[in-house]
């Protein structure tokens, strides 16, 4: 008997809907696109007691060429939604065939669980994979920032299944002596987490401007303040438990090697994971790896260069011999010529956050 599919996701009821909110109708504009886009949002149960949301492609036309899966994997700040929207069309067009979960505790997923692990949320994404009807014996994965955390993992533990990995503004390669070498602007886990899991317009104000390179100068309170009720409130104290997760007791040292092609793409002017992250990445697989730094941009490189993320995206995927060194003209050798043998030190002269 044929499997059955998984049963629609449902849309949990938010509490604010009662009021106007900027915020959610953002949200709802995103989820839209999905929509409009042909994706399919399902619940897929675990064996754990975990739920996985995620949107499934939309289904292949007969005759149609084979399309490439690729499975999109989101930030910390974000959801599947908010975090992908712009990007479904172009890369559908381009002929992939976009898998987009909620990681666990980010949107609609869940779990009762105690491991607040990337390896856990691997495993989690890997199953809800795995439990789909007709689902793909291998596809590629992108992931950004916390996402490439992910990503890398599920790189790591089920290489089978994984084809090639794009990490984008993912700072895996981070150590906790890190923060007391001063690489970044806080000096302990806990006002990291202040700052990614913002609870006042003060603290939204100055996330937004280590985010972005190029930073709105125009961010009304009353908006900060609806998007800080709708969009930061949800599992604060698992959110916080996942950032100790990934950062205590974590050295490069054990930070296994994957064998899969990666492409690592990183905003020059990051100051939440700086540059000096990217190039000991790139150190770290050697020869498996191609690195691109994209000029002008931040850490938030999906909303400043989302048109330029979305290339870089298509074409490794869909032509994996495309070598990407050459498109920053020249820019990645300057780079590595600047950093190569500098101590953390030296390349904190911004004091990027975390």
């Amino acid at each position: 008997m044929p499997a059955q599919p998984p049963p629609p996701a449902a849309v949990p009821r938010r509490r604010w809907q009662k009021r106007f909110s900027p915020t959610l109708v953002r949200d709802r504009c995103y989820t839209r696109c999905f929509h409009s886009a042909g994706l399919r949002r399902v619940a897929v149960p675990l064996q754990d007691g975990a739920v996985v949301h995620l949107w499934l492609p939309p289904a292949a036309t007969t005759g149609a060429a084979p399309l490439h899966p690729v499975l999109l994997l989101h930030g910390f700040g974000a959801n599947a939604t908010w975090q992908w929207a712009p990007f479904l069309r172009p890369l559908l067009a381009a002929g992939l065939a976009p898998y987009v979960p909620d990681l666990i505790f980010f949107g609609a997923s869940s779990s009762p669980a105690a491991d607040r692990s990337p390896a856990y949320q691997a495993a989690c994404i890997a199953a809800a994979m795995s439990a789909l009807p007709s689902a793909p014996q291998r596809y590629a994965v992108v992931g950004v920032s916390y996402g490439g955390f992910v990503a890398y993992h599920l790189a790591h533990a089920f290489p089978a299944a994984v084809e090639r990995l794009v990490l984008v503004a993912a700072g895996v390669c981070l150590e906790d002596a890190d923060l007391a070498a001063g690489l970044f602007a806080v000096e302990d886990i806990a006002e990291a987490a202040s700052l990614l899991l913002p609870q006042r317009p003060e603290d939204l104000r100055r996330l937004v401007g280590l985010t972005f390179c190029h930073p709105p100068r125009f961010m009304p309170s009353c908006f900060i303040r609806d998007y800080i009720r709708v969009m930061c409130t949800d599992n604060v104290k698992e959110k916080t438990e996942l950032l100790y997760a990934l950062i205590s007791s974590r050295k490069l040292s054990d930070l296994p090697k994957i064998s899969q092609q990666t492409l690592i793409i990183w905003g020059e002017q990051d100051q939440v994971f700086p540059l000096e992250l990217g190039l000991r990445l790139k150190r770290h697989l050697g020869d498996t790896s191609e690195l691109v730094i994209v000029k002008n941009a931040g850490h938030a490189i999906n909303r400043e260069k989302p048109a330029e993320l979305c290339r870089l995206i298509r074409n490794y995927i869909v032509d994996p011999t495309v070598k990407y060194r050459d498109d920053c003209k020249g820019s990645w050798k300057n780079v590595i010529r600047r950093f190569a043998g500098s101590s953390l030190r030296k390349v904190d002269s911004s004091r990027p956050l975390l």
